[in-house]
């Protein structure tokens, strides 16, 4: 990911909270196969653990699932099984990318410029987009004869489940509608399930967060953009206007600019 200092976000505690909010990620592979392409890309839901949510050292850990029979499942489970005869290995060779992605991104034209663009015409358009990249070692969960395989899977798809039932779908609440639990299904369905799916255990390594949302603009432009987004009168142009707003305010503190306006 390239990674100018104007957009980058280093702290874990935002990053972490942005794959919270966001943790539809898209994981990556490198695999050497015969039957199956180098690079696969699924999306794929996670849960992120850590033991202190404040702290800005932890790194902590992505849990999710795929399909077996997706075809990264089957480069993943071959990769680890084609060259032992006796027990299975269970992290992968290479490391592995997780990328999430932001809400909403949105092309901005140049006219939104409001500055620039009179003056010299030295404008050109991009895209504003919000992302955190997450590297890391894969550990795999794909022997339907084993504890760990059981137990992995019960705990991660609890946890994935109750954490999008309340903090995605908002249940729970005092007067709000009980969240689905994963016990609400007949157990012999949800085994059936689980034997159906590997689990992924990538134990991070490395988080990078890029909020390119035109924060390093001038102020004339900047202040372009955002009404730009507002004039569309859409869901996504508001959204888009107020991280404009938001990543403006803290690259501005950043820099020890105060603004009148």
């Amino acid at each position: 990911m390239y990674l100018p200092t104007y957009h980058a976000e280093l702290n874990l505690p935002v990053l972490r909270q942005f794959v919270r909010e966001n943790p539809l990620g898209i994981l990556t592979t490198a695999i050497k196969s015969s039957s199956h392409p180098l690079l696969q890309s699924s999306h794929i839901p996670w849960i992120l653990d850590v033991e202190d949510n404040d702290s800005e050292m932890e790194l902590g850990r992505l849990r999710g699932h795929i399909a077996r029979q997706n075809p990264q499942a089957k480069a993943i489970i071959e990769s680890l099984t084609h060259e032992s005869t006796t027990t299975p290995k269970n992290y992968l060779e290479e490391k592995v990318l997780v990328l999430f992605n932001g809400p909403v991104h949105h092309y901005v034209t140049p006219k939104f410029y409001t500055e620039t663009k009179p003056t010299s015409g030295k404008v050109v358009p991009t895209w504003d987009y919000s992302a955190v990249q997450v590297y890391g070692a894969a550990r795999i969960y794909f022997d339907t004869r084993s504890k760990e395989f059981s137990d992995f899977l019960s705990q991660q798809l609890s946890d994935l489940s109750l954490h999008a039932e309340t903090s995605i779908m908002g249940y729970g609440g005092e007067d709000g509608p009980r969240p689905w639990e994963v016990s609400d299904a007949p157990s012999p369905y949800i085994d059936l399930l689980k034997k159906n799916i590997i689990g992924i255990e990538v134990q991070i390594e490395s988080m990078t967060g890029k909020f390119k949302m035109s924060q390093e603009k001038i102020n004339g432009d900047r202040d372009g953009v955002i009404k730009g987004f507002e004039s569309l009168n859409s869901a996504a142009g508001a959204q888009m206007a107020a991280a404009v707003r938001e990543r403006a305010a803290l690259f501005d503190a950043k820099k020890g600019v105060k603004r009148l306006s």
